[in-house]
């Protein structure tokens, strides 16, 4: 099969290596399929795992999975915190102490639910129009606001080896488990960074269900095209013959569904798009095929 007879809308579950840039495996993508691809959430390079990448207009998308929960498995090493709150930075301090197992359990709870998190310095956070670690890189100050975040489940797998515990995380967008690291170890008086991490759900895709890019070609990466209708948690409303006719138009139709989105079927069954209700008046909110 060529890129050519590729469905334009859809996504790849890739397993990103470690060691790779997330623009890397889109990239991959892109010249795979022929046509406009994008990811929903980088993953650091030195991360691993689920990282979904948007191919054509379901790279329309974005918006509705920036509040999708992901889970990760990470490990953190005590007694050290390097500049960047991973293994890739420079060690600014060291020599900390190494809490126990029960020590780390016992301060786990302090982070697990809603609270406001410090960016890392070498973060791609916009300042004054700047990324954060292009300030930081060049030895200007940074300093970022702390954000809202949501972490649901905080919970030790064990100890690696010294000083190293692993953890796994489910947490909302936008929560950095490298800051998690420095946060976790300041409760326990001491020093953390991260030293792996990989993610293994990001909202409906799972590391079970991935595909490693240099496993797909042209001839095979349909086979691993994931629909987009299929990956949207909203109920399925199928346009009869007379109601396709205006709502492609732009006309609103009058309807008795619940508030909130739909996927949006032709009579056919074709998939169409998004529309949301109100609960009186359905409109179309984003056009995908």
């Amino acid at each position: 099969m060529t890129a050519q007879n590729v469905p334009l809308s859809g996504f790849i579950n890739v397993n990103k290596a470690a060691g790779v840039s997330s623009a890397r495996e889109v990239a991959i993508i892109k010249r795979l399929t022929g046509v406009p691809c994008g990811h929903m959430g980088t993953l650091d390079p030195m991360a691993s795992g689920v990282l979904p990448i948007a191919v054509g207009n379901a790279t329309r998308l974005f918006d509705f999975f920036l509040s999708k929960r992901k889970t990760y498995i990470a490990e953190f090493t005590f007694g050290i915190e390097t500049d960047t709150l991973d293994v890739t930075g420079t060690v600014i301090r060291q020599g900390g102490a190494i809490p126990s197992a029960e020590q780390i359990e016992g301060a786990l709870p302090s982070l697990a639910g809603e609270y406001d998190q410090v960016p890392p310095l070498y973060s791609a956070k916009s300042v004054g129009g700047r990324r954060a670690y292009q300030i930081a890189r060049s030895g200007g100050e940074v300093e970022l606001a702390p954000k809202r975040v949501s972490v649901g489940r905080f919970t030790l797998s064990g100890e690696v080896k010294c000083g190293v515990f692993r953890f796994e995380i489910e947490c909302g967008a936008g929560t950095y488990i490298r800051s998690l690291a420095r946060d976790l170890a300041a409760l326990l008086g001491t020093y953390a960074t991260m030293s792996a991490l990989t993610r293994t759900k990001s909202g409906p895709f799972e590391i079970e269900n991935s595909v490693e890019t240099r496993e797909l070609s042209r001839e095979n990466i349909a086979a691993s095209l994931i629909p987009a209708d299929s990956v949207l948690p909203y109920p399925r409303k199928v346009l009869s013959s007379g109601e396709e006719k205006k709502y492609l138009n732009g006309v609103p139709l009058n309807c008795a569904l619940e508030k909130g989105e739909y996927r949006i079927y032709r009579a056919d069954g074709t998939f169409y798009g998004v529309g949301t209700s109100d609960g009186t008046i359905l409109k179309s909110r984003l056009k995908l095929c």
